[in-house]
C-alpha cells in the first residue's frame, strides 16, 4: 500500500513534466495492472472533482443550478469522453498498423489527463475568493490545463502507437470525428428507445382507457 500510495502522485507528476520518457516506461517498462490501478484512480479523482466544482465553486464560474445537479450525470460527463476517446482510437489505429492496446490507450489517456486534477481541483477553493476582476486567471489557469491535456493526449497517442508527429495528429482528427459519429449514433439510439417507450405508453393507455 505505501508503494501504490507513492506512485499514485509521484509517477503521474513525473510523466506530466517528463512526457516522452513518461509515456515510454508506461507502456514498454512498468506493470500494466498497477498502471491501470492508478488509471482507474485518477478517472475517480477526476469524477470527484467534478461533482465538487458543481457544487462548490464559486458563483462567479459556477454556471450549474444547485438543484438541477446530478452526480450520476457529472459523472457519466467524464467517463463517457474518455471511453469514447479510447473506443474510436483504439478502432482507427488498429486499422492504421498502430502498435497500442487497449489497456495502453485507456492508461495513457487517464495519465494524459492528471493536468486537470493538478490545476483545476486548487481552484474549486479559490474560487470562492476571487474577486469579479479575478475570474480571468480562473479561466486562464483552466484553458492551461486543458491544453496540457492536449499535448500529452498527442506525445501519449504518438509514443503508444509509435506514429509519427504528422500521423499522430491526423489519428486524432479522425478519433475526434469518430467520436462525434458514436455520440450520434447513441443520440439516435437513446431517441428510437424513447420513442418506443412512448407509443407503448400510448398504446396501454387506449387499452385502458377502452375497458
Amino acid at each position: 500500500m505505501p508503494l501504490l500510495s507513492r506512485e499514485l502522485y509521484k509517477y503521474p507528476l513525473y510523466l506530466i513534466l517528463h512526457p516522452f520518457n513518461g509515456f515510454w516506461e508506461l507502456k514498454y517498462e512498468r506493470s500494466r495492472k498497477l498502471n491501470l490501478i492508478i488509471s482507474f484512480a485518477i478517472l475517480f479523482l477526476l469524477i470527484v472533482m467534478k461533482i465538487m466544482q458543481t457544487q462548490y465553486s464559486g458563483f462567479l464560474v459556477n454556471i450549474v443550478y444547485p438543484d438541477s445537479i446530478n452526480s450520476l450525470m457529472e459523472s457519466l460527463y467524464v467517463i463517457v469522453p474518455v471511453l469514447f476517446w479510447c473506443i474510436a482510437n483504439w478502432s482507427l489505429t488498429t486499422l492504421m498498423d498502430g502498435e497500442g492496446k487497449f489497456v495502453d490507450i485507456f492508461t495513457s489517456t487517464c495519465f494524459a489527463l492528471v493536468p486537470l486534477l493538478v490545476i483545476q481541483f486548487p481552484w474549486i477553493g479559490l474560487s470562492n475568493l476571487i474577486s469579479l476582476e479575478e475570474v480571468s486567471f480562473y479561466h486562464f489557469f483552466s484553458n492551461v490545463s486543458v491544453l496540457w491535456c492536449a499535448y500529452l493526449l498527442f506525445v501519449g497517442n504518438m509514443t503508444v502507437q509509435q506514429y509519427s508527429p504528422s500521423k499522430t495528429i491526423g489519428t486524432i482528427i479522425l478519433t475526434i470525428a469518430a467520436m462525434a459519429f458514436m455520440a450520434f449514433l447513441c443520440l439516435l439510439f437513446f431517441s428510437l428507445i424513447q420513442q418506443m417507450f412512448a407509443f407503448v405508453q400510448v398504446i396501454h393507455q387506449e387499452i385502458v382507457l377502452r375497458r
